[in-house]
C-alpha cells in the first residue's frame, strides 16, 4: 500500500539525496535504478505495516525470514516473486540499517550472515520469475541487488551514519 502524504514527498527527496550521494560519492556506485530502488525501499519501510506485510494463508503475520521463505515456496507466479522480493527487501533493510538488532535475533535462529545469504538468494530467485507486466523492479535490477547485496547493505549503513551525523549537527545548532 502506498502512503501518499506531503511528508512522504519531503522524506522521499531526503532519502533520494542522501542515498544518491552516499552510493555515488562514497561507494562509486553509479547505477541510478539501483540507487532509486534503495531510496524507495527506505520510504516504503518507514511504515511498519510494510515491513511486516507478508501473511500466511490464514492471514497471520509472518515474522521470520524462514517463515517468509516457506510462504514464498507455497506460492506461484507473481505472488511467489513478490514474497521473494520482500525477503530481499526485508533482509537488506535490517542488515543495512540495523545490523545490531540482528545480534539480538540470533536466539531465534536469525543472524546477520544468514540474513545476507537469504537476501541474496531471495533477490536472485525473484529475478528469475518472469512477468508479463511492467514492473517497478525488473528482473535485471533484482539480480543486481542480489549480486551486490553486501555492497548495498554497507551503503545503507553509510546512509544511516549520514543521517545520524546530520541529526547530531542539527541538535547542536538547536542547543546553541
Amino acid at each position: 500500500m502506498a502512503h501518499s502524504t506531503p511528508e512522504r514527498g519531503v522524506l522521499a527527496r531526503y532519502f533520494a539525496g542522501v542515498t544518491e550521494s552516499t552510493f555515488q560519492t562514497q561507494l562509486g556506485v553509479v547505477d541510478p535504478p539501483l540507487v532509486d530502488y534503495v531510496s524507495d525501499l527506505l520510504c516504503r519501510f518507514v511504515h511498519s505495516d510494510t515491513i511486516h506485510r507478508i501473511r500466511n494463508l490464514t492471514g497471520k503475520r509472518v515474522a521470520s525470514v524462514a517463515q517468509m521463505a516457506v510462504e514464498a515456496n507455497q506460492r506461484i507466479g507473481l505472488a511467489r516473486r513478490d514474497v521473494h522480493r520482500h525477503i530481499g527487501d526485508f533482509t537488506l533493510f535490517w542488515t543495512g540499517l540495523f545490523p545490531e538488532a540482528l545480534e539480538r535475533r540470533q536466539k531465534t535462529g536469525d543472524s546477520f550472515h544468514d540474513y545476507c545469504a537469504q537476501g541474496k538468494r531471495a533477490y536472485l530467485i525473484a529475478a528469475t520469475i518472469e512477468t508479463d507486466e511492467e514492473q517497478d523492479a525488473p528482473g535485471e535490477l533484482l539480480e543486481r541487488l542480489g549480486v551486490n547485496f553486501e555492497l548495498c547493505a554497507y551503503g545503507l549503513r553509510e546512509v544511516r551514519r549520514e543521517w545520524e551525523e546530520e541529526g547530531d549537527s542539527t541538535n547542536s545548532l538547536l542547543l546553541d
